[in-house]
């Protein structure tokens, strides 16, 4: 017997490969590298396993990061969906908390956007706005489409803030050379957009975030459904 086919024969076991072995040894690989790291091929190396092994528990990249995404939100306080108070300001707590979660995590943020989790923590998020918009009196049928809008809004404003703050100089002055345009636009050609120049760069992230959260809470609240039949006409 040779010392090759010993130390082969010799070497534990590998733990059976579990969908949510392999989403938690991603989720360490993205912590650790950087979401664009977390590919088939370096997540079968890391459970040094073949990447086909993988594709019997996850489909491919999208639904892996989509998994991924899942896992992280169950760090998204939904305390405030049975605690007292006005349901208007408990869903701006719960989805200030899930854009927090999406913050600290701008390349996940930015998958967000067409990532599609299928999983308990996301399941749990639908649950918690869906009951706070029946609460507040949204018929059925407008919280199912506002809850998308709602969450839509939310991951797109946390992936831009989170992105641009990965890159605060640049921010800076992409800020500055907007606010110097805008006070030199011409009031002949654009007079909407000098008139309210003020108010175009006004408030702070936090604020306008509030007032969309806000604008779309009301408009769910008071528009109806297109009629389906004639929709699909």
């Amino acid at each position: 017997m040779t010392a090759q086919s010993r130390s082969r024969r010799e070497r534990p076991a590998k733990p059976a490969l579990t969908r949510d072995g392999i989403v938690a040894t991603a989720v360490g690989l993205m912590h650790a590298e950087g979401l664009q790291r977390v590919t088939m091929r370096r997540l079968a190396k890391e459970l040094d396993t073949g990447p086909a092994s993988l594709y019997v528990y996850v489909a491919n990249t999208a639904e892996l990061h989509a998994a991924i995404l899942d896992e992280l939100l169950g760090a998204v306080d939904l305390a405030p969906a049975k605690a007292p108070g006005d349901w208007q300001e408990r869903i701006e707590a719960v989805l200030t908390s899930y854009t927090g979660v999406l913050f600290q995590h701008p390349a996940l943020a930015r998958s967000a956007l067409v990532a599609r989790p299928s999983g308990p923590n996301y399941f749990n998020l639908l649950e918690a706005l869906l009951s706070l918009l029946s609460e507040g009196g949204v018929p059925g049928e407008q919280a199912a489409w506002g809850v998308d809008i709602l969450l839509l809004v939310t991951t797109a404003s946390a992936a831009e803030h989170s992105t641009r703050a990965e890159s605060a100089e640049e921010t800076a002055q992409e800020w500055d050379a907007a606010t110097e345009a805008l006070e030199h636009v011409s009031p002949a050609e654009h007079p909407n957009v000098a008139a309210l120049a003020r108010e175009l760069l006004s408030g702070d992230p936090g604020s306008r975030q509030k007032w969309g959260l806000q604008m779309l809470l009301n408009g769910t609240m008071s528009t109806p459904l297109p009629d389906q039949g004639q929709a699909g006409r």
